[in-house]
């Protein structure tokens, strides 16, 4: 199936295009600045180098995690940049199984102090993980380990950041920070005809001459079509799910799917049932 970009700019909540923007061997400044924007520590990151990003786990399954971005620091921290296009069941969980290879990975033979370099989830997320009420909305939430009785941090070693999207909801002529503008720009970039002028900046001048979808090769173009192809499937599943709510409506979630044409591990994945339930369903789908 072919897609027609009219867009003039990539969208970064696709893979292609986040991973076009932000894992760019030759140039990381995009990168960099974003995460120190996000995570909210000026200067924290000056030079990256990228990880690989499939971590093999030690069972005997060798049970492995795949990161869209994973890389260190010139201090020895370790940056997981996770892109979230729909909720998933037990998606917390994934991000403590994600966040647990870079500590194990620290480990060394031997006698060891136990001495941790600083983890950093940072999940970039296109829906509301924590539901609160609108008032109380914030858009970049910061997860660390506390003492339960005096709130104050047992440890700095593991962090996790995630940024809400969908929460939020400033327009250009409102931005002010540059948070605000990347936030804006992750959100907003594949609807907007040219930069606005609420977001100067060399590193934004930097952005959307990179986003340019013009300059794709043709085979960059391929690969952005089957991306776009995909994250309109995943919202459209998520759509369905938000609308069923749980497991039967999952089911008949699953089912609408189907009608869709959507690959049966794409559904599994975003619905929480397993490839055996959706197969099952398709089966009595064939046989009705």
């Amino acid at each position: 199936m072919e897609v027609f970009i009219k867009e003039t700019y990539l969208n970064p909540l696709t893979d292609f295009g986040f991973k076009k923007l932000f894992f760019n061997e030759l140039d990381k400044e995009l990168l960099i600045d974003l995460l120190n924007e996000i995570i909210q520590e000026q200067g924290k990151i000056t030079g990256i180098r990228y990880l690989p990003t499939e971590q093999l786990g030690n069972d005997r399954e060798n049970r492995k995690a795949i990161f869209d971005i994973y890389c260190t620091n010139e201090k020895g921290e370790f940056f997981i940049v996770e892109l979230q296009k729909a909720r998933e069941p037990y998606f917390r969980d994934r991000s403590l199984y994600y966040s647990s290879f870079p500590i194990q990975n620290q480990g060394k033979k031997g006698i060891w102090d136990f001495k941790l370099k600083a983890v950093y989830l940072v999940a970039i997320l296109d829906f509301i993980i924590f539901d609160e009420p609108e008032e109380e909305n914030h858009v970049i939430e910061h997860v660390r380990l506390l003492r339960e009785r005096t709130k104050t941090i047992y440890s700095d070693k593991l962090n996790f950041v995630f940024v809400e999207l969908p929460k939020f909801k400033k327009e250009a002529h409102e931005l002010k920070t540059n948070v605000d503008r990347w936030l804006f720009l992750l959100k907003n970039l594949s609807k907007l005809d040219s930069r606005p002028v609420e977001v100067q900046g060399k590193i934004f001048e930097k952005l959307f001459k990179l986003a340019e979808i013009k300059q794709l090769t043709p085979k960059e173009m391929e690969t952005y079509n089957k991306s776009i192809l995909e994250y309109q499937d995943i919202r459209r599943i998520a759509n369905y799910t938000r609308e069923e709510g749980r497991k039967e409506g999952l089911k008949e979630t699953a089912r609408n799917c189907l009608k869709e044409g959507m690959p049966i591990e794409l559904i599994a994945k975003i619905t929480g049932l397993s490839l055996e339930q959706v197969k099952a369903l398709r089966e009595q789908k064939l046989n009705n």
